[in-house]
């Protein structure tokens, strides 16, 4: 049997950037998208601690260094600049494996987007 289990946060990140006139998507800080162990194409899912929407989409590289978390697309209209999103990706494993897994949780700073 499997299971789907949380794979890695960021936690009490803001929104910088809503482009509702682009493919879709979200675009993540490289910086921290590697502290998350997130990769570039894969699906998260996105929840606004402002009005309580969720979404899911996947990631695209943004610049490194930057602090830029940008929902694109469709998804621009679920966010406000300066909103406060919590971004979760998810894997399957194995029931073992999951109760020994230790998921990626990052705290970056709410208001830069920094890692600290």
């Amino acid at each position: 049997m499997n299971v789907e289990v949380v794979k890695s946060k960021l936690h009490n990140v803001s929104v910088t950037e809503a482009n509702l006139n682009y493919v879709g998507s979200i675009t993540i800080d490289e910086d921290l998208m590697d502290a998350a162990n997130i990769i570039e194409n894969e699906k998260v899912q996105v929840v606004n601690n402002n009005n309580g929407e969720r979404l899911e989409t996947y990631v695209i590289k943004g610049e490194r260094g930057s602090g830029v978390i940008c929902l694109n697309g469709a998804a621009a209209r679920k966010v406000a600049v300066g909103d406060v999103v919590i971004i979760i990706t998810y894997c399957h494993m194995s029931l073992e494996e999951a109760k020994q897994f230790k998921p990626t949780f990052v705290f970056p700073d709410t208001a830069t987007n920094a890692l600290v």
